[in-house]
């Protein structure tokens, strides 16, 4: 949802199909996720879904699927990824994808690295016109990605299918989730992602909810150090970044990006702090958009029809079975609270950064119960709180 670097669309605020045109997300999403199925072979021990190992029997039919899609290309035609559980294990995802690039979509999948996926399925996505294929790794060792995983041997699978991948010249997403399984071995795993040759390393800063367990997360210090980490990264990396649950990244990025220019303007040293608006700058900030965020230009669809600000704030805003996914969209009471930020509590509320930031409402939600609720892993004190503690009292 969050993090952008190298020009990547969401940092311009432009429209996915590559038209150039800005989305007003109380109307339209920006990208939405189906989760097309449960199923799945691995017991990932974040796993958001508590995936299971056979098909929900109230999964959405055929029909009921490509109803869907017309829906959401109907919607100013959005992103579009299936997802799972392994969405592999959905017979008919390749007749999907199909329909729904046939119509003009940009579609991707994540499935898993299971014995699934053949070269034959990665050809028949080719041939179908998926503009890219995301695998998740979780370390840059069988000992922590399998452990991470649930499942031994899945580290040299997912290497073995990435290399088929490649072979066929069809563009490579890695997707990892950071938590205490891996902070340590970040650096390796930035080489491999680059060694293993893709255009997107897409990270994910965990949220405790499903199987995933609060103590696993990363400090908030650490959040901020991964941030500054990933942005000094993306000026020299292969491959672009983005990141997910972590909308604070992108105050990182602006807030770094301006001491850059004011450094290279002789402006301030680099120990300098930086109290200057970003919103000033002239070197492309100030025509940053407002952030992606759950339920903010963000849509989930789970396997049967729930439709939730994202996969990791699991509150239906209504049901396709039941309702239109638009009206779901732009009139359900969670979504339309999500999408003002200057609502938001705490910090959140007043900070300057909320309209590209405003935190993670999936983590806040897990860890304080309430969607509107301050980011408890963000260690920024915004402006306004800075300026009261420092106003003398008369």
């Amino acid at each position: 949802m969050q993090g952008f670097s190298k020009g990547h669309p969401q940092e311009m605020g432009h429209h996915p199909q590559g038209r150039g045109k800005s989305i007003d997300y109380d109307q339209n999403p920006f990208i939405v996720i189906w989760e097309v199925t449960r199923a799945c072979q691995l017991k990932c021990v974040h796993c958001r879904a508590d995936a299971q190992l056979t098909p929900d029997p109230r999964e959405l039919t055929h029909e009921e699927g490509i109803n869907l899609i017309d829906q959401i290309y109907k919607m100013d035609n959005p992103m579009l990824v299936f997802t799972g559980g392994d969405c592999m294990m959905r017979e008919d995802l390749f007749e999907l994808a199909d329909y729904a690039i046939k119509k003009g979509m940009r579609v991707s999948m994540t499935p898993s690295a299971t014995p699934n996926v053949t070269i034959e399925k990665m050809k028949r996505a080719k041939d179908v016109g998926l503009s890219r294929w995301g695998f998740s790794l979780d370390g840059p060792t069988p000992e922590i990605h399998d452990h991470f995983r649930g499942t031994p041997g899945s580290f040299e699978l997912t290497l073995e299918k990435i290399k088929y991948l490649n072979e066929l010249h069809m563009p490579l997403q890695i997707n990892t989730v950071i938590s205490r399984y891996n902070y340590d071995h970040l650096e390796r795993m930035a080489e491999l992602v680059g060694e293993l040759g893709a255009v997107m390393w897409y990270i994910f800063l965990l949220v405790p909810t499903g199987r995933g367990q609060l103590d696993a997360c990363i400090s908030p210090v650490e959040h901020e150090k991964v941030f500054r980490w990933l942005y000094d990264l993306s000026k020299t990396a292969p491959y672009d970044i983005k990141t997910t649950a972590a909308q604070h990244y992108r105050r990182v990025v602006l807030q770094q990006k301006t001491r850059d220019h004011l450094i290279e303007k002789g402006e301030i040293r680099y120990e300098d702090s930086i109290t200057t608006d970003f919103a000033s700058m002239h070197d492309g900030l100030k025509r940053a958009p407002k952030g992606v965020n759950d339920g903010n230009g963000f849509v989930f669809v789970s396997h049967i029809g729930d439709v939730m600000p994202s996969g990791l704030l699991p509150i239906v805003g209504g049901n396709i079975r039941e309702e239109p996914l638009a009206k779901i969209y732009r009139e359900a009471k969670v979504f339309k609270e999500l999408r003002q930020p200057d609502k938001y509590k705490g910090k959140c509320g007043i900070c300057e950064y909320n309209k590209i930031c405003g935190g993670s409402r999936s983590r806040t939600y897990a860890v304080t119960g309430d969607y509107l609720e301050s980011e408890p892993f963000c260690v920024y004190i915004p402006q306004a709180m800075r300026n009261k503690e420092t106003t003398p009292v008369i």
